[in-house]
C-alpha cells in the first residue's frame, strides 16, 4: 500500500518543479566548492582517498548539471515534432548523470585505490585534509537536508514512508540528490578513516581501502539511479490501485458498459497518459459517445491532475464481436 501511495504522488499533486530545481542548484554549488577543496587537500596530503573524494565531488557536480538540464528540457511544451511532449528527456539526462557518477567517480576511485595498494603512497600532512573533510561534511549535510526536506514533504502528502517514496517516486532528480549526498557523507567518513588509519600506522593501505570503499559506494549509487531511470524510459504504468480507480471512474461514465483494455504510462513526475478500449452501449448515438468521452476525460483530470492525455477508443464488446462473426480480439 505504501508503494502505491509513493508513486501516487505523480498523479495527485500539482507540479513542484521549482522546488526540485532549487534542490539541485544547492547540491551543485556545494559539490563544486567541495571538489576544489578536496583536490587541493589531496595533493598536499598525498592521500588517495582525498583524491577519490575530489573525483566523487566533481562527478556529483557534473551529475547535478545534467539533472538541471533534464529539468529544464523536460519543461518544454509539446509541439508538432514531439506531440507527447519532452517529459522523457528528464530520464535521458538523468540516466547520463548516473553514467557520469559511474565513470567520473567510481572508476577513478577504484583505480586509485588499487594503485595505492599495489604501489603504496607517501603520506603528507593530513591536517588540511581533516579541515576540508569537516567543512565538506557541513556543506554536504546542508545540501542533503534541503533534498530531504523536499522529499519528506512529498512523502507526507502521499502518506508514504520516506524510504518507499524515494524508491518509487518518478522525480528522479530529488532521488539522485538524496542518494548522492548520502553517499557523499558516507564517503567523507571513509576518507577520514583512511587518513586516520594511515596516520596511526604509517601505512597507505588504509587510504587505499578507503578509496575502494568510496568506489564501491559510487558503483551502488550509479546502479540504483541508472536502473530507476531506465525503468521510466522503457515505460512504467501507474500503480495498480490507481489503474483500478481509473477503471471504476470510466465505468461510472454514462453510456459506458465495459472497459476492455486499459493502458497507463508515467511520462514524468507529474505527467501521465491514459488510453483505453471502451465498450459503449449499442443504443448510444455518435454524439452521446463523443460527449461521454469528453466527460470521462474531464473526470480523470479532476481526480488525477497530472493525467494530461486521455485517449478512449470505442470498441465492440466480446459478445457483440462474436454475434457478428468477428475475432473476439
Amino acid at each position: 500500500m505504501s508503494d502505491v501511495r509513493a508513486e501516487q504522488a505523480s498523479t495527485t499533486e500539482e507540479p513542484a518543479g521549482g522546488e526540485s530545481v532549487f534542490t539541485v542548484i544547492v547540491a551543485a554549488a556545494a559539490n563544486l566548492g567541495i571538489a576544489l577543496a578536496k583536490a587541493v587537500a589531496g595533493v598536499i596530503s598525498g592521500s588517495s582517498a582525498m583524491l577519490s573524494e575530489a573525483a566523487h565531488s566533481f562527478a556529483d557536480t557534473v551529475t547535478e548539471l545534467l539533472l538541471l538540464t533534464s529539468l529544464k528540457r523536460s519543461e518544454k511544451p509539446a509541439d508538432e515534432e514531439h506531440p507527447l511532449g519532452y517529459g522523457g528527456e528528464r530520464y535521458v539526462w538523468a540516466l547520463l548523470a548516473a553514467v557520469a557518477t559511474f565513470v567520473g567517480g567510481a572508476v577513478f576511485s577504484l583505480y586509485d585505490g588499487i594503485h595505492t595498494l599495489v604501489a603504496g603512497e607517501d603520506l603528507g600532512d593530513p591536517l588540511v585534509s581533516y579541515l576540508v573533510l569537516a567543512v565538506a561534511f557541513v556543506l554536504e549535510g546542508f545540501s542533503l537536508r534541503t533534498a530531504l526536506r523536499q522529499a519528506r514533504g512529498e512523502a507526507a502528502r502521499t502518506g508514504a514512508p520516506l524510504r518507499r517514496y524515494l524508491r518509487r517516486t518518478p522525480d528522479t532528480a530529488v532521488k539522485a540528490v538524496v542518494l548522492e549526498d548520502s553517499a557523499a557523507l558516507a564517503g567523507l567518513l571513509f576518507a577520514a578513516g583512511g587518513l586516520l588509519g594511515g596516520q596511526l600506522t604509517g601505512s597507505g593501505v588504509w587510504d587505499g581501502i578507503a578509496s575502494l570503499c568510496i568506489g564501491g559506494l559510487l558503483l551502488w549509487v550509479a546502479w540504483v539511479l541508472g536502473r530507476s531511470n531506465a525503468e521510466l524510459l522503457v515505460g512504467r504504468p501507474l500503480p495498480q490501485q490507481v489503474r483500478a480507480e481509473i477503471r471504476e471512474l470510466l465505468l461510472g461514465v454514462e453510456h459506458v458498459e465495459a472497459v476492455l483494455e486499459l493502458t497507463t504510462l508515467v511520462q514524468g513526475p507529474r505527467e501521465a497518459l491514459v488510453a483505453a478500449k471502451v465498450d459503449f452501449r449499442d443504443a448510444s448515438t455518435a454524439a452521446q459517445i463523443e460527449w461521454a468521452c469528453e466527460d470521462a476525460a474531464r473526470r480523470l483530470r479532476e481526480r488525477f491532475p497530472s493525467v494530461r492525455r486521455v485517449y478512449l477508443d470505442p470498441t465492440p464488446g466480446f459478445a457483440q464481436r462474436r454475434s457478428e462473426g468477428l475475432n473476439p480480439w
